[in-house]
This record gives structure tokens, sequence and C-alpha cells, in this order.
């Protein structure tokens, strides 16, 4: 099975989400970039708002790859302990590592949402929606981030991911809906026909149009995100 595009995924993605169809306690929250147009899709066929929340990986020096922690939309900041202790990497580190991280996300909290607070989602049901999940690293700290907020119900929804991490995700969240889980995997592009990267300004104006489009607001928590 191949996706033409985002939006295709997005629709066919909510039609396993109709359970959550218009509520008024359903928030969908994109992580951007590739996430935005499955989460956009997603909102309109629920009639549920939308917005982005952003996550930002922790490298280990040396060894970015490996994840050492997360910081996330908020301020918030998930450490990985396992890796942190096996390692002995340093508060220190971890700090500056952050800090670089912090620019970078900050950046993108001002060219995506402006001035616009990310919305008080306490007792909320949370739909998380990306284009697909690979290792389903930056899911879980986006997952972990969220939890600090304390929503009612966590669902993480993808188009595709592997069966294995679709099974961990199974036992780390509420609910996880995945439309097909491809054995080799291969990378989630590979089941895209058109997997264009997003720019910045794509998602700005992207998610620009899908609040005036859906119309509704949330609860805002005070002060910057």
């Amino acid at each position: 099975m191949l996706f033409r595009n985002r939006t295709e995924a997005g629709q066919l993605l909510a039609e396993k989400l109709t359970a959550y169809a218009n509520r008024s306690d359903v928030l969908v929250l994109a992580l951007p970039r590739g996430g935005l147009p499955v989460a956009l899709e997603v909102a309109r066929a629920l009639h549920a708002p939308l917005d982005v929340f952003l996550v930002r990986k922790l490298g280990v020096p040396g060894h970015e790859e490996l994840a050492m922690g997360a910081i996330a939309t908020g301020g918030m900041r998930v450490i990985n302990e396992d890796v942190v202790g096996y390692l002995r990497i340093p508060e220190r580190v971890i700090d500056s590592v952050a800090a670089k991280e912090l620019q970078e996300l900050q950046r993108r909290e001002r060219v995506y949402r402006g001035n616009r607070p990310f919305p008080a989602i306490h007792g909320w049901k949370i739909i998380l929606v990306d284009d697909g999940l690979a290792t389903g690293s930056t899911m879980r700290a986006a997952v972990a981030a969220l939890r600090k907020q304390q929503p009612d119900r966590t669902i993480v929804a993808v188009p595709v991911a592997p069966l294995s991490i679709y099974r961990e995700f199974q036992q780390e969240v509420d609910e996880i809906v995945c439309i097909f889980t491809p054995e080799p995997f291969d990378g989630v592009g590979r089941w895209y026909q058109d997997f264009a990267q997003m720019a910045d300004d794509e998602v700005r104006d992207l998610l620009e149009r899908a609040q005036l489009e859906l119309g509704q607001q949330l609860p805002a928590n005070s002060g910057e995100p």
C-alpha cells in the first residue's frame, strides 16, 4: 500500500478515528513539519480544533542520533535516565545541548504560532498525529511531555509504523491508531508516493488557514509557550 501524499493519508486515518468526531473535549495536535497535513485532514473530519506540538531531540554529543532526552512545546524537558546514567552524561552537557535545541524550538514556535499561546490541555482527549513512526523516539518524547499537562486521554495516530513499534506504543499510550504496519519497514517515506519535505513557511501558512477554517477556540495557557 502506498499513500499518494500526506493529505490522502490523513483522510484515511480519519476514518479510523470516527469515535472522536463532534466532541467538545478533543484536540488534534500535529508533530510538524510532516505531521501537519495529515493532522489537518483528521481535524477536518472530526470537526476538532488543531494545533502543533513541537519536540526537539537532545542528542548525545558525538552520537546525535542517540536521544538522551527531548524538549517540547511549553518548555517541558524529558530526560532518558537510562541513557544518561549508562553513559554518565553530566548535567552541564545536558543543559548545553538543551539550550541549543531550545533556541531552535523557540524559533519554530514564533514562526508557526506567532503570539498565540499553546492551549491548556488538562482534561482533554489529545490525538497526536505524525506522518509515520520509524523508531518512535520523537513521538515518545511528545507523549512524555504531554503527560505533564495531564490530558484525559492520549491517542497516537499515524498512517504507517513498523509492527514492533506499533506494539510498543500499545503499552505506552491509551490508544494507538495506525492504518498499516508493514514488515520490512524501510522508513516512513517508503510508503508515500509524494513525501516532499515542508518548509517553515508552508507549515505556518497551513496552520493559519486551519485556524480560520476550523474556527474553534481552546482555553489558553498564560504566558509564553
